[in-house]
This record gives structure tokens, C-alpha cells and sequence, in this order.
């Protein structure tokens, strides 16, 4: 396969050209496929096991700052990073038969937002022109609370983080467009199989109270208020597997919003062990296998198996997120032994719809009566969190005598008043923040994209929400209808194109749970997802054009931060860049931990996407030899000031119990920031040591 761009953020194109000159590229090309759609092919057109499926994978880093940037998910102010455990990847594969691509791209980040997707279909103009568009480009996302946030332009969930983070959204949108291009490059003749099986230890359903009030008929599909249904795509080239993609339903959640280090959690983990483990990935040296573990309905379902955060299997988050990630992985490998080769056609249609003004017909509302979604509002249990996984958004309401720069900029300090129509409209909802009517534009987006996407005989109902497993369900139906095949070749894609919080059942939404508040558009945003999906699924199935749609909004014009930019570098005295703080020891059994702490750089001054801040080196007859690197699962990097410019890099690394034995050592690397701005890289080197 073709390698990724393997050069830091100071290197690459986005460094070259600002933000709002990669936003505005391509507006003409992208007006003129306003209503164009990808149709499938018929049946003969592309038989898997004839190898007449086009198929190429990559794979690129998508790590944001190792420190001070708040992270996502959680939305804890007090939650900044300070290092990296197991760095976030965006991982690309391209599938195509006679004329028609689909780009599948899965991110180990918190989320695909509309700026981030924005920025990617502008990119991929630019390279390619139009072979790739927002028909034909599906962007997920594994919803991990342990990368960086900012990359978004909508305020809500900018909040924690104090406002717009360009470097952020840079590593994203330029590390997910490095992996589709790495995976056009890598464009061949290859079959794909499908496997089917089931994962009942890696999933409890966190709001239970809310799942038992959907009918029976619901339920009974299943039976322990969990989704274990894992789906597994194999792609093979010349005989050889080069990729794999496993759907599981569960929150990418067993980091906790008390940890400080990137890490791409328990999906990244999976993605891992069938990378890194089984087929020998080294990712600086590039990747001839890319695995993927994306999400499905997971909105309830939580990994933390004893209803408490960090808790199940054991207590330890490293722990939690090595056995939940195994466990997906080892459900994948099962139901992979059992797959089966797969034909028909690729396609794919878009459009966009305003969800929050959707005149639902009473076919899809629980009692027959035509009812309407509406303004956007946060409901008192979004605020308050999930027991399971965590608080929710910090901030609303204002606590009195705090202030938060970002929203003091937005509104003055003072929450808008509720209005007795939204209050009416968004009931039994308690509202505490009317997310669509806050100044200086909704804090949240409104109109936003709903895909079909077809792979031979699987197809994918795709929605930019965090769907319930009942929500999901009944789009499945909805859609499999639509087209005339079973619920069971149908997936609920969530997390997809764009994102705008939970989609609950009508029912579930009276609970007022976690879910249910978190249902910005009311109490019919499911029904209305229903009708929209049923017009998308009968036009794909008939190989009618849609209308795009409203187009969704820009407002990277208005996007304030209040992070300020770390400034030179500094070392303590009598001591310079690289120097070492705290030796290794002399020697270390294998199975040991040993550790180090150089002088260092502040992480922000380069971010090392496709690179690494520690190598792990053994000394060999040909010279000293990478083993090991920060970004692997064995290493942690931990960073911490020293005053107020003076940082200090300590790294662990977990040696195996099968390691060579030998003479090691460590190697730092890091960017100094110098008075007059100039960056200036160095490396620092440790004592040997003896592994044993």
C-alpha cells in the first residue's frame, strides 16, 4: 500500500496555507454536485470472487498537542492533555466497483464534526478533483474521550476547551485526507467477505430505566438490553489480507475523565492488537494491514460493565481499555473464521436535512398523529452526565462567581431566557441551555447529513447522532424495508459526516435519562430520522436523484479562542535541551517497567504527527536499532511544566516478557521554540542499560 505522508504539521500543506484558504477551495466544484448520487451497479457488474472489487487502504496519525489541550468527550475544564499513551489514527479504506468509489474513513477522535468533514471534502477537491465528494465519502468516528478537542466550530463543544484549536483541527483534517490518498494510491483488484457474529462482555446498557419503556416488540430483539452484534468486513489482494473493519456497539469510554494522555481507548486498542500484534505493523515504517473498529448504535451502551467509570473488568482504566479492546478483537477474529466470500455493487447517496424543523407524518410518530421537531435545547440530564461515564457539559449553567472567557464572549455571561414554545416544544424535557437560540448563532448544528451506503450485500444507514440501540433498530427496519432485504444485512452507521449529540426513542426520551436530554431536537427527532431515512432508502433502492438539501452552515468566521500559545523554551540551570533528568537503571528483567525523563520542549511547538518523542533502541551488529516508540501501546509519555517554560518529558516502557535480551537505551526527540521564534529540534540520549 502507498505510506502516508510521513512529516510534521510544520512540514505539510495545512502549515503552508491558512485555515481559511483550505475552506474556501472548491466551493464551485461542490455546488455542482448538488444533487448528483452514486447509484449502484447491477449484480454482475462486480462479483467478489472474481477479485473485480477495486479495493486500497491507508493509515494516518491524527494526534493532536501532547499538552494543555482539553480533551473530548468529557468535557471537563480541568481535563488537558499531558502526554500520550496510544496515539489516535485515521484509518482510510477506498472500495469500488465499475465506475463507483466509496471512501470509508474511521477516526480514533472524539468525533466528526462539520468543520472537520468540511475541511476534508475541500482538500480531497483539491487532490482529486471530483472522484471524491460528500456522495461518495463516508468520515466515522470511534468516539474516544481521551483525544484532543477544539476542531469543531460549533460553540457547545468548544466549550470546555476554551474555543477554536487550529492545530487540532489541522491534525485531523490533514491526517484523515493523507489516509484516503494513501489508500488511493494503494488502489487494486481485491474481494471482500463478510462475518457475522456476537460480543455479549464488552457492553452493559447505562440507562436501563429509559431502554424498558420501548415496546415489547423492541425489546425482545434484545433480550439483555445490550447489541451484541458484531459485523466484520474482510478485504483481501492477491490471496493476502490488507484490511479488516469491525462494527461493535459500545462507547469508546474505558479512559476516564481524570486521564491526561491521547489515547485512541478501547477501539484503538483492537485496532492494535490486529495491526501491531498479529500482522507486524510498525507504524513509522508504513502499513501493509489496516484494521478498523467503528461504532454502531452505542449510544446507551457503555464499556464500563459495573455501571461506574473505570469500573469493568477490573478498576485499572489501562486495564479496562486493554481487555475491552481484546475482547472486540477477538469477536472480530471469530466471526472473520466464519465469513463468507460477498458480491454486489458499491453506491452511495446524500443529502442533508434540517432536523430541527421536519414536519414528521403521524406513519412514524408513536401514537399515528403528524407532530414536528424543533430548536435545539439541552435538557438538565445532559448537563448532569452519565453515571456510567462520566459529567456532561461543564458550565450550564453558569456557576455564580465563575466565568468562562469563551462564553463571556458569546453571550455577555447571561443565559437566554427559555421561551414558553420551546419549553412546550422540547417537553417533559427540563431545559437548562436553548442550544438553537443562543447568540452569536445556535451553539449546535441544525442541518446536517444523512447517507445510505451499499457494499455488496451490506448496506449502512449513517447519521451524524449517538443512536440508542432502539433508535437504531428502528431506522435498520425502516431502511431494509426500503430497499427489500433483511434488518440483518442493514447497520446503523453513527457518528457519521457531522455530529449533533443522541438520538433516543420517543419513549426513551420521557425517561429524561442522560440519552434523552441529550436529544437536542425533542421528543420526535427519532420519528422524523425515520421518515428522512425511509425517502433516502426508497430513492437509493429506485436509483433516483435527491435534492443535496439545506446546505449546512460555515461559521469558521466566528470562532474565538482563548488558549494562549506557549511561549519559548526554557531548561533549568546548568542544563540544556535533551539532557537527562532521571537515568534508566542499570538493568531490567524482562516484564519490568523502565523509565526516563529528559529536558524537553513544550509538545505544541510540534505536534510529531507520523513520528514520535521516544524511540526505544537496542544495540545490534549493524548499530543501535528501534524496538520500541512512544504512540505503541507499551510506551507512555508523560509531560509536566516545570515553572512557567521549562518542560520535563518522562517516558515508561512496559518491556515484553519475550524481549531480546541486550544493551538499550532511549532516545528523546522535540522541537525547541527559540525567543526570536524559530524552532529548532533536538534529541537527547539516556544511559544504556541491560535487558535481561
Amino acid at each position: 500500500m502507498a505510506v502516508s505522508d510521513n512529516g510534521t504539521d510544520q512540514q505539510e500543506w495545512s502549515a503552508k496555507v491558512s485555515r481559511r484558504t483550505v475552506l474556501a477551495g472548491a466551493t464551485a466544484g461542490s455546488a455542482a454536485l448538488a444533487v448528483s448520487a452514486t447509484f449502484a451497479l447491477p449484480e454482475s457488474e462486480a462479483r467478489a470472487d472474481s477479485g473485480n472489487y477495486l479495493i486500497g487502504v491507508g493509515i494516518s496519525d491524527i494526534t493532536g498537542p501532547a499538552a494543555e489541550c482539553g480533551m473530548m468527550g468529557y468535557s471537563q475544564f480541568e481535563q488537558t492533555t499531558a502526554g500520550i499513551h496510544l496515539r489516535p489514527r485515521a484509518r482510510a479504506f477506498i472500495l469500488g466497483s465499475g465506475e463507483q468509489r466509496l471512501v470509508y474513513v474511521v477516526a480514533d477522535n472524539g468525533m466528526i464534526f462539520q468543520s472537520v468533514h468540511r475541511g476534508v471534502m475541500q482538500e480531497l477537491a483539491r487532490r482529486f478533483g471530483d472522484r471524491y465528494t460528500e456522495q461518495n465519502v463516508l468520515l466515522t468516528s470511534t468516539h474516544s474521550h481521551a483525544t484532543c478537542g477544539g476542531s469543531s466550530n460549533d460553540y457547545a463543544y468548544n466549550l470546555s476547551i476554551f474555543g477554536f484549536q487550529q492545530q487540532v483541527y489541522d491534525a485531523e483534517v490533514n491526517g484523515i485526507v493523507e489516509a484516503i490518498a494513501a489508500a488511493d494510491a494503494d488502489l487494486g483488484p481485491g474481494g471482500l467477505s463478510l462475518g457475522r457474529g456476537e460480543l455479549h462482555d464488552a457492553s452493559v446498557n447505562r440507562s436501563r430505566i429509559a431502554f424498558e419503556r420501548n415496546p415489547d416488540a423492541d425489546k425482545q430483539h434484545f433480550p439483555n438490553a445490550i447489541d451484541p452484534t458484531v459485523t466484520v468486513l474482510s478485504l483481501t489482494k492477491g490471496g493476502r489480507q490488507v484490511g479488516a473493519i469491525t462494527w461493535f456497539a459500545t462507547h469508546n469510554t474505558s479512559m476516564s475523565n481524570t486521564n491526561r494522555l491521547i489515547s485512541a481507548d478501547n477501539k484503538g486498542y483492537a485496532s492494535y492488537s490486529f495491526e501491531h500484534d498479529e500482522h507486524g505493523v510498525r507504524y513509522l515504517d508504513g502499513c501493509d494491514f489496516v484494521a478498523a473498529f467503528p461504532q454502531t448504535n452505542s449510544g446507551d451502551m457503555s464499556p464500563n460493565l459495573n455501571l461506574q467509570p473505570t469500573d469493568g473488568p477490573t478498576k485499572n482504566e489501562f486495564d479496562n481499555t486493554r481487555i475491552i479492546g481484546d475482547r472486540q478483537y477477538r469477536a472480530g477474529k471469530a466471526a472473520l473464521a466464519a465469513a463468507s466470500a460477498i458480491s454486489g455493487p458499491i453506491g452511495s447517496m446524500l443529502c442533508y436535512i434540517d432536523i430541527s424543523d421536519i414536519a414528521v407524518d403521524g406513519r412514524w410518530t408513536p401514537n399515528g398523529q403528524p407532530r414536528h421537531t424543533t430548536t435545539a435545547a439541552a435538557g438538565v440530564s445532559l448537563i448532569a452526565g452519565s453515571t456510567e461515564d462520566g459529567p456532561g457539559l461543564p458550565g450550564i449553567p453558569i456557576p455564580e462567581g465563575v466565568r468562562n472567557p469563551f462564553v463571556d464572549a458569546l453571550i455577555g455571561g447571561d443565559m437566554p431566557a427559555i421561551p414558553d414554545w420551546l419549553a412546550d416544544a422540547q417537553a417533559p424535557k427540563a431545559i437548562v441551555a436553548p442550544l438553537g437560540i443562543m447568540p452569536p448563532v445556535a451553539w449546535v448544528p441544525s442541518v446536517v447529513p444523512i447517507q445510505i451506503v451499499r457494499i455488496g450485500e451490506l448496506y449502512l444507514a449513517c447519521g451524524g447522532a449517538e443512536f440508542t440501540i432502539v433508535s437504531g433498530l428502528r431506522i435498520r427496519r425502516t431502511v431494509a424495508a426500503a430497499l427489500g432485504v433483511p434488518v440483518e444485512q442493514v447497520l446503523m452507521q453513527g457518528y457519521a459526516n457531522c455530529y449533533h449529540e443522541y438520538v433516543a426513542t420517543p419513549e426513551e426520551y420521557d425517561a429524561q435519562q442522560y440519552e434523552g436530554g441529550s436529544t437536542l431536537y425533542g421528543r420526535y427527532t427519532l420519528p422524523a430520522y425515520l421518515q428522512e431515512f425511509d425517502r433516502l432508502a426508497t430513492a437509493f433502492a429506485a436509483q433516483q436523484q435527491v435534492g443535496r438539501g439545506p446546505a449546512p452552515r460555515d461559521v469558521s468566521n466566528l470562532q474565538p479562542n482563548f488558549v494562549a500559545a506557549p511561549g519559548p523554551d526554557a531548561t533549568p540551570p546548568g542544563l540544556g535541551f535533551g539532557d537527562v533528568l532521571t537515568q534508566p537503571a542499570p538493568s531490567y528483567a524482562r516484564g519490568d517497567q523502565a523509565s526516563v525523563e529528559f529536558v524537553s520542549a513544550h509538545p505544541k511547538h510540534n505536534n510529531r504527527r507520523n513520528g514520535t518523542f521516544l524511540e526505544v533502541q537496542r544495540v545490534t551488529a549493524s548499530g543501535w536499532t528501534r524496538v520500541a516508540n512512544e504512540g505503541e501501546w507499551a510506551v507512555k509519555f508523560f509531560w509536566s511544566r516545570r515553572g512557567t517554560d521549562v518542560s520535563a518529558a518522562r517516558f515508561t516502557w512496559d518491556i515484553p516478557a519475550d524481549a531480546t535480551p541486550g544493551r538499550y537505551r532511549f532516545q528523546h526527540f522535540a522541537d525547541q521554540l527559540a525567543a526570536d521564534g524559530s524552532l529548532h529540534p533536538f534529541t537527547g540520549l539516556s544511559n544504556e542499560f541491560d535487558v535481561h
